[in-house]
């Protein structure tokens, strides 16, 4: 199914993955509404609501900035009846905000854990529950979130407790809201086979950006699954490469950052 006319609401598409599915999206003849915190520019993170609007438009869609926090309950009720108002309804949602922190339990302040909590797993339930009275009213309405297949591998927790919980909480999530709209509304998670190297990985020490890929890999994924019936899949926890790979795709060079290096596993695969 096109997304040509649909209007997608994404959340911290400012920057990397979500501006990558921003950009995908609006290259389809999407309406994509741009949701995120940037709205001035911050030297150690390029990008602002308004730069990646320019780019879905430059890119051929339609956009609409709106600096939203997805922490504050009212910000984020306003922002989707902005967008539906200005789009004349919302299609898609798109949870991919998220805050990180690769600590254990001693190096966690609670500061940074209340973040996590609060964007990752609180976060994507309450945009879910804000964007679904305009989801039910629409032809093909999907939620897809940026959160892992779910793990009880202690491997996973013992490093990061903090970070692993609020991740794990958006993928419970997904799971929950499948079930509770089976029918109504597509709910499914996407996650990268590989690190994908964005400015924020870039500010992870040990991490070398040859040896990740492009969030290209990740949005062409994306629109993929965004592109089926509603009625065809929920509850998925789908892999960007596997998707690209049922969809005929072979040839993964050209997601490499420096084709030929190997590359990093994504955490929680």
């Amino acid at each position: 199914m096109s997304l040509q006319g649909k209007t997608l609401f994404i959340t911290g598409a400012s920057r990397g993955i979500g501006l990558a599915i921003a950009k995908k999206a609006g290259s389809l003849g999407a309406n994509v509404v741009i949701a995120a915190k940037s709205a001035v520019p911050n030297p150690k993170l390029p990008g602002t609501i308004f730069t990646a609007a320019a780019e879905v438009e430059a890119a051929g869609g339609q956009a609409l900035a709106i600096q939203c926090d997805i922490r504050d309950e009212a910000a984020v009720e306003a922002a989707m009846a902005k967008a539906a108002g200005h789009f004349g309804g919302i299609d898609v949602l798109v949870n991919n905000a998220s805050a990180i922190w690769l600590r254990g339990a001693l190096d966690t302040p609670m500061k940074r854990f209340d973040l996590m909590s609060q964007v990752n797993s609180r976060g994507s339930f309450l945009c879910a529950q804000k964007a679904l009275p305009y989801l039910l009213k629409a032809p093909n309405p999907h939620i897809l979130t940026l959160a892992p297949p779910p793990s009880l591998d202690p491997k996973w927790w013992g490093p990061h407790t903090g970070y692993t919980l609020a991740k794990m909480g958006m993928s419970l999530v997904t799971l929950g809201l499948a079930e509770e709209f089976k029918g109504k509304v597509a709910v499914n998670a996407l996650w990268p086979q590989t690190v994908i190297g964005t400015d924020a990985i870039n500010m992870i020490p040990g991490v070398d950006l040859g040896n990740c890929r492009k969030p290209e890999i990740v949005a062409d994924a994306a629109v993929r699954i965004l592109q089926q019936p509603a009625a065809v899949a929920t509850g998925r926890f789908y892999i960007d490469e596997a998707v690209l790979r049922e969809a005929g795709v072979t040839d993964f060079d050209a997601y490499a950052i420096e084709p030929g290096k190997p590359l990093l596993p994504d955490l929680f695969l």
